[in-house]
């Protein structure tokens, strides 16, 4: 046997990009812990990068392409499955149309360095609108609001964790996720050094998550209530005459057009819907504005739900109107070495509702449709109906909302791919799955999260084990299918671009280009490059066409009389009178991390959270199972008894329901669960957006 030898590279199983240290030998790797060198996560790693080494070992792990037969799935030839996949995906197209085929992505795309590069012009090669992706069941609302106030919908703020002395968190679990879209190892020290430093962190949450029993404050709120909380605050800084622009005095537009607006939202006419006191409401204002720095966080509680786009619209205008905006401490951007930004010019058209979906009319944006119009797509016949589809690196089935749905729609196309290393239930009605490489054995370098991270750092990690001569990376696939689809033959000068050549010119051609950054430089510091603290530079990244944010954009405007409709409804339906979320889990990630051992072993994690009140009201005692019904669905599930929940509201972790036939997950079929998205539906969704809203699912509750 050789020596044990160290890798470096950073996780890439969720966005904090924590720094690992890998010890191997051969093909075998012995440990995987924190690499306390890496200038960013200082040795901090979460448990599911120890799983790393399971999806690598994992023997339920396709590594040669199947093909579905009347007696089964078989090994083909990847010419022979790429040849078969092209010659039906144009014949489909020729016969119904370019938009007959439909593409989905799913979350692992944005930890993939070659597939971020590669998927632009594979959509391209395809020729098809009909993208859909797990973005609009997460963050299009933050993409959105980046879009209309900042110009750009990649230039997202993101909160100065390190440096704020005042944290108002909404609907986040930031110690569970490590940030999402505020990328953030270690969030919990990070957290707890706010209170050392004499700062606050107050969390406003249905539930007293892990989070929130850190903080030194937490707040009940109801689902889906959340803007009225926003508008409140903000009806504080303009009734206490506090409003300070600092240096963006002069770069705000529509500030009087905010005060007029949130008049009529004073803490004592918001109390009665957000369930907090009007006074409680003023002291969260009161201080906020008392502090040095503050910042406020909304993430998943506030982005996905029906009024998700006005929540982070209004979390915005929170941080601009307390002078905690572009400044230390408060919301600022990042200046990422890989700039997605570079070539975006300002005043650019945005693509927001250039088209519609076919069914439901919901918005395009950002080169896609909402996920939440997929199934109808598929299922309504007409001109332009979805009849084939590829899926890359997903499992809507299981994360998608109204999952049976899309189950049965997948089982009514005419052809179905997909790009991915497990049979599982979404695969499962693919006629073709090409396998790729997974983690340890691809590149990566994280440009998405770079663009979302507390600090500025750089890091490339080169593959620690090379794959075999028969296995593909997906980018390779991507640009197979591509090449194919546009009869490209292999000696096409394109076809020889790697994922490393295009990052060393845009990190060459970067903010950091002058001082030498390249992918030499990473290569030779494999822990990592510290670039800095984030700096103010928003009046240098903008990209609205006046270089002004508009603080009171137009598409806001339309969609405040949804909004304010919910003020004159009733609070709860009687035949569904229990208000559903979903929740974060430690060693839970996406459907495919539930097929390590060692992140599902234990008791059962897939359970309903209930407040003691409404279990006893309901006559139900700890551990018994019960049945959970909403508008579409039903399932049953085991019940944890807790306050830790608001009465009235009901959790259950998202990603969960290995126990269907067809697939072959075994470790994850040990610990089935069941999923959320049996209840969640479809139809519903933020209008504004298009992203779906999971949270505030109206569902009763029985005893099974």
């Amino acid at each position: 046997m050789s020596e044990i030898n160290t890798h470096y590279r950073n996780c890439n199983i969720c966005e904090a990009m924590c720094g690992l240290e890998i010890s191997y030998q051969d093909q075998q790797i012995i440990s995987i812990k924190g690499d306390q060198l890496d200038p960013f996560s200082q040795g901090y790693n979460c448990p599911k990068a120890l799983a790393l080494e399971d999806f690598y070992t994992d023997n339920d792990r396709l590594k040669t392409p199947i093909k579905r037969t009347a007696s089964g799935w078989q090994a083909i030839s990847w010419d022979d499955a790429l040849t078969e996949i092209v010659d039906k995906f144009k014949s489909i197209q020729q016969q119904h149309g370019k938009n007959a085929l439909a593409v989905y992505l799913g979350n692992p795309n944005a930890h993939s360095l070659g597939n971020a590069l590669f998927l632009k012009p594979f959509m391209k090669s395809l020729g098809t609108l009909n993208r859909f992706s797990s973005a609009s069941a997460d963050q299009l609302p933050h993409h959105v609001a980046a879009n209309f106030m900042f110009g750009a919908g990649m230039l997202i703020p993101v909160s100065d964790i390190d440096r704020t002395n005042f944290m108002l968190i909404i609907g986040a679990n930031p110690v569970v996720s490590n940030g999402s879209m505020m990328t953030a190892p270690n969030v919990i020290g990070r957290l707890k050094a706010i209170q050392k430093r004499g700062g606050k962190v107050v969390v406003v949450d249905p539930r007293k998550t892990r989070t929130a029993k850190i903080a030194d404050q937490h707040v009940f709120i109801r689902p889906e209530k959340d803007a009225f909380l926003l508008l409140a605050l903000i009806h504080c800084v303009f009734v206490h005459n506090k409003v300070n622009l600092r240096h963006l005095s002069d770069k705000v537009e529509g500030l009087d057009d905010v005060e007029n607006l949130v008049k009529d939202y004073s803490p004592n006419v918001v109390s009665p819907l957000v369930g907090i006191a009007a006074e409680e409401i003023e002291s969260l204002s009161a201080q906020m504005l008392a502090a040095d720095s503050a910042v406020c966080y909304s993430r998943m509680g506030a982005s996905t739900q029906s009024f998700g786009g006005i929540c982070l619209w209004l979390t915005n205008v929170l941080n601009i109107i307390t002078g905690n905006f572009d400044r230390a401490g408060g919301a600022m951007f990042p200046q990422p070495a890989f700039d997605l930004l570079r070539n975006h010019h300002a005043g650019h058209k945005t693509s927001f509702g250039q088209h519609q979906s076919r069914v439901r009319k919901l918005p395009f944006f950002n080169g896609e449709f909402p996920v939440a119009a997929l199934a109808e797509e598929i299922q309504t016949p007409g001109e332009g109906q979805i009849r084939s589809l590829i899926t890359v690196a997903g499992n809507p089935v299981l994360s998608a909302p109204s999952g049976h749905q899309l189950a049965a729609a997948f089982n009514e196309l005419d052809f179905m791919v997909s790009i991915d290393i497990y049979l599982n239930e979404t695969t499962k009605y693919a006629d073709i799955i090409l396998p790729g490489t997974t983690g340890v054995e691809n590149s990566h370098f994280d440009i998405f999260f770079n663009s979302f991270s507390v600090r500025n750092t750089v890091k490339y990690s080169a593959p620690l084990f090379e794959k075999h001569s028969d296995q593909r990376n997906d980018w390779q696939i991507l640009k197979e299918i591509s090449a194919r689809m546009l009869n490209i033959g292999a000696d096409d000068p394109m076809q020889q671009v790697t994922p490393e050549m295009i990052l060393d010119m845009e990190l060459k051609q970067g903010p950091y280009g002058k001082q030498g950054m390249s992918l030499k430089k990473l290569i030779d510091n494999p822990h990592g490059i510290d670039i800095g603290p984030l700096m103010p530079c928003l009046l240098e990244r903008i990209k609205t066409t006046n270089g002004k944010i508009d603080l009171f954009p137009q598409v806001y405007r339309d969609d405040l009389p949804r909004l304010q409709a919910v003020m004159t409804q009733t609070t709860r339906d009687n035949q569904y009178p229990f208000d559903l979320i979903s929740r974060r889990l430690v060693k839970s990630h996406n459907t495919w991390t539930q097929n390590s051992e060692r992140l599902i072993k234990g008791k059962n994690p897939c359970t309903l959270e209930v407040n003691s009140l409404d279990a006893k009201a309901l006559g139900i005692e700890q551990g018994q199972v019960v049945t959970v019904t909403s508008a579409v669905g039903e399932i049953n599930i085991e019940v944890v008894i807790t306050d830790d929940i608001q009465p009235g509201v009901v959790t259950m972790p998202q990603g969960w329901g290995h126990n269907q036939q067809g697939t072959n997950m075994s470790v994850a079929q040990t610990q089935p669960g069941v999923s959320i998205n049996d209840l969640t539906d479809a139809k519903r969704v933020d209008m504004l957006t298009g992203n779906a809203a999971f949270n505030g699912t109206p569902v009763a509750i029985k005893l099974a």
